[in-house]
């Protein structure tokens, strides 16, 4: 009898000794324009919380659009990790999907951004409506009607207003609880539709941040019965659409103290509009009417504090000497933030100002 208790209490201590984690492995898919994301656990035995032990993992790239069920094998290759704030001992891992051969998928937008020294820093503002899953329409829609117009639900406090500040609340504690530089939160100018803004400096680490946010987000979901809607104008009619607008700068916009300078940087997306429109995310043409704080898609415009341009100089940029950041007021909110911050980078640099 004692030889069975030595035994279960060996057994006991190795399993004490011997812990388990959860690792989120995040990418996206191969769907086109606008891809999903996708995620599976790998438990680690003994885990250091390092993204340089996290392994490369693989799954079958012929379920998400990415390679043919003959030979279905991608990679996921770990590019950034952030503790999990809604699991023991958990871990979300953000990943590039690589070919079997090691090289970058085509999906993978991450891998072609030209900023591995991280002098650009972005702030992205991402907007959303929150969606009741029982009605498919925004928190505060009645069903078969419209709630009141679009004035009253902005930054508004109360019942009457505003839908949805608990779920939202929850959604900013487990992106700082996750160690995202998450920067605010706010209601929209329509009911049922909000903000969140993330910081990073580098424009992979934008990406990430943003991707693993709308992770968390979609994640809660599931817990209170709504879904989020990311098209960038899910309610026809007079309401503001739903954008992902991109703060940028790097070194040359934060120390260069020239309108001339700024002037030039801005002009050097004048040529290139349909390049970046084809990545600034679907739908975009439905919000980019050239109302509801919007310019037209099909025009090109600057100016400061104008919030109708495509591209907005901050006033606070001007009043301290031309020094400071950009806002591209044209991306959507379905937007891929790896593809609208790479474009961002080719295009600034392509000013050729240092």
């Amino acid at each position: 009898m004692s030889k069975y208790y030595n035994f279960i209490g060996s057994l006991n201590l190795n399993n004490q000794l011997m812990s388990k984690s959860k690792l989120e492995y995040l990418w996206l898919d191969g769907y086109e324009p606008t891809a999903n994301l996708r995620s599976k656990t790998k438990v680690e035995e003994n885990f250091s919380g390092k993204l340089e032990d996290c392994p490369i993992w693989s799954f079958d790239g012929s379920s998400t659009k990415q390679a043919e069920g003959g030979s279905s094998d991608c990679l996921l290759k770990p590019v950034a990790i952030y503790p999990d704030p809604a699991r023991r001992d958990g871990y979300l891992v953000m990943t590039e999907v690589l070919n079997a051969d090691g090289t970058p998928h085509p999906s993978n937008a991450r891998a072609t951004i030209d900023d591995d020294d991280n002098d650009f820093w972005f702030g992205f503002e991402q907007e959303y409506f929150i969606m009741d899953k029982n009605t498919q329409l925004p928190l505060g829609f009645p069903v078969g009607g419209y709630p009141g117009p679009q004035g009253m639900y902005y930054c508004s406090v109360g019942g009457r207003n505003t839908h949805g500040r608990s779920f939202v609340e929850e959604h900013a504690n487990l992106c700082i609880d996750a160690g995202l530089n998450f920067e605010g939160i706010n209601q929209e100018v329509a009911s049922g539709q909000w903000e969140f803004q993330l910081f990073a400096k580098g424009a992979k680490r934008a990406g990430d941040e943003i991707w693993v946010s709308r992770y968390l987000l979609d994640r809660l979901t599931e817990k209170y019965g709504y879904y989020i809607e990311y098209h960038p104008k899910p309610v026809k009619g007079d309401w503001n659409g739903s954008g992902m607008h991109a703060n940028f700068s790097n070194t040359v916009l934060r120390t260069c103290g020239s309108k001339e300078t700024y002037e030039k940087i801005c002009e050097a997306f004048r040529p290139v509009v349909k390049e970046h429109i084809e990545v600034y995310g679907e739908f975009n043409d439905q919000r980019l009417t050239g109302l509801h704080e919007t310019a037209s898609i099909k025009d090109f415009s600057y100016g400061v504090s104008d919030r109708g341009a495509s591209i907005r100089i901050p006033i606070i940029t001007v009043e301290k000497g031309w020094k400071g950041w950009l806002e591209d007021r044209r991306p959507a909110s379905n937007g891929d933030p790896y593809k609208i911050a790479g474009r961002i980078v080719k295009t600034v640099k392509s000013a050729n100002i240092s």
